[in-house]
């Protein structure tokens, strides 16, 4: 009898390419998107109205971040140095694993059995709440949308809405099924469900965890902007308050947030600026009647640096997660925001995905775009991402990540064009053979007539003419 052969698991460009095939033709998916997308853009569009020179201001910031990043140590460390004066504590992580040891020792030392959880895209990154699970620590989500998808067992969506590839029977549905709430569509009614279920989770928690917006250099402090006022629940009632934060988020001074604020809840959600905006120096000091007993920040590199090394690629590192480039780009609506299988999709984490998580089984997401430049174009820090994708792609040929068959046909291709005569003496079948291989490794003939050349060069109909 026969032994079944092994198969071998997809690459994860093979599955980037099944999985976009299948959403791109999924029209009620698009459906939904273009829809949630289309009412971002509007208020978007009348945010942008309240600015008197909203290109100076992109200008100003652009500016600010480029020289933060350019001399990001010394601002880290000024951080460092104003944060721990007033009592905080400050834990440089290299990579994921450090960070959730990190929290790993914080939780023993709590004796903590819940965690209250504000939305936070870097604790998505080192893949925290599944790390909390497997040590027996319910770790809530307190974002509406995060908690939606949490309840569903997915991964946020999108950077700004977690829950966008959802309409609201879709959203009571999932309240059904797992809160066993009697069926309502009604909206109202299923915010104030999931309002009740978590006002116990605060007052229960013994640590409390948010990310971080911006990490303010001369101050000291980490600045949070939401919707929902549920980080600063958060960080409140538990005795300790956690913020992991992306090393890249700092801004040199506490007056620059009245520019980097409006810019990012304008270009996020066509807010003036977002209803909580909230800045923690540390925990709790003497004579103040709330907040933690202790507070830790973990400055996350995880890859950062990689793109801090590269001075032709590190302005990606300017972004201020606005989600503005995902909403304008016509690949992420139609493939939409699961397909990128990590965390950050849409443009910006085409670019910034292959160095935080290795150019060699990432690379593809840097093809994944149309190179319109719609995205550079909203961006509010003005990162030229469309130029960096391209860099990506040079790199991951220089570093020869490039398929073999795909490596033949150019150099074949090359060769022809460097000695005409060659391409001249070969008939007009073997040329189509040619085109076929070369452009069926980009997909270019999947859904496309193949293209065929003509019977005849230029050069030999010009000699007939003549």
């Amino acid at each position: 009898m026969n032994s079944p052969k092994p198969t071998t698991a997809p690459t994860k460009a093979a599955q980037f390419l099944t999985d976009a095939d299948r959403k791109a033709f999924d029209l009620e998916h698009r459906r939904k998107i273009r829809f949630n997308i289309g009412k971002y853009n509007t208020a978007v569009q009348t945010g942008l109205g309240f600015y008197e020179d909203h290109e100076l201001a992109r200008s100003r910031a652009s500016y600010l971040k480029t020289q933060v990043i350019n001399n990001l140590d010394q601002y880290l460390l000024q951080f460092e140095q104003n944060f721990t004066a007033r009592g905080g504590k400050v834990v440089w992580a290299q990579n994921a694993e450090e960070a959730l040891y990190e929290v790993g020792k914080i939780m023993e030392r709590r004796k903590a059995r819940t965690v209250v959880k504000a939305k936070s895209m870097t604790t998505e990154e080192i893949h925290l709440n599944k790390y909390l699970g497997k040590r027996g620590i319910e770790s809530v989500e307190t974002d509406l949308g995060e908690f939606i998808v949490q309840l569903n067992g997915e991964r946020p969506y999108h950077i700004v809405t977690p829950a966008m590839h959802l309409s609201k029977l879709d959203i009571a549905d999932i309240f059904v099924k797992h809160l066993g709430i009697e069926y309502t569509d009604d909206a109202q009614q299923l915010v104030l469900t999931a309002r009740h279920l978590l006002r116990s989770k605060y007052t229960a928690a013994e640590v409390g965890i948010t990310g971080g917006n911006f990490i303010i250099a001369d101050t000291g402090a980490i600045a949070v902007t939401e919707n929902e006022g549920n980080a600063r629940l958060s960080a409140t009632f538990p005795q300790t308050h956690i913020a992991i934060v992306g090393i890249e988020k700092v801004i040199p001074r506490l007056r620059d947030l009245d520019l980097f604020w409006p810019l990012l809840s304008t270009s996020g959600t066509g807010q003036q600026v977002t209803v909580y905006n909230t800045i923690y120096t540390g925990p709790r000091q003497p004579l103040e009647k709330d907040g933690p007993e202790e507070m830790i920040v973990i400055l996350l590199d995880n890859g950062r640096t990689n793109l801090l090394a590269q001075p032709d690629k590190r302005e990606a590192l300017n972004c201020i997660r606005c989600g503005a480039c995902l909403n304008v780009c016509p690949v992420y609506k139609n493939i939409g925001g699961h397909t990128y299988e990590a965390t950050y999709s849409g443009p910006i984490g085409s670019v910034i995905t292959p160095h935080l998580n290795g150019m060699a089984e990432n690379k593809h997401l840097s093809y994944a775009s149309s190179l319109c430049g719609a995205c550079t174009s909203v961006c509010p820090v003005k990162i030229p991402i469309h130029n960096i994708l391209l860099k990506n792609r040079q790199q991951s040929v220089a570093e020869g990540l490039t398929e073999k068959e795909e490596r033949r046909a150019i150099t074949l291709w090359l060769h022809g064009m460097k000695h005409r005569w060659v391409w001249d003496l070969a008939p007009a079948t073997a040329k189509n053979w040619v085109l076929s291989r070369l452009l069926g490794q980009v997909g270019w003939s999947k859904r496309r007539d193949a293209v065929q050349v003509a019977p005849k060069t230029f050069r030999q109909l010009w000699k007939e003419r003549k």
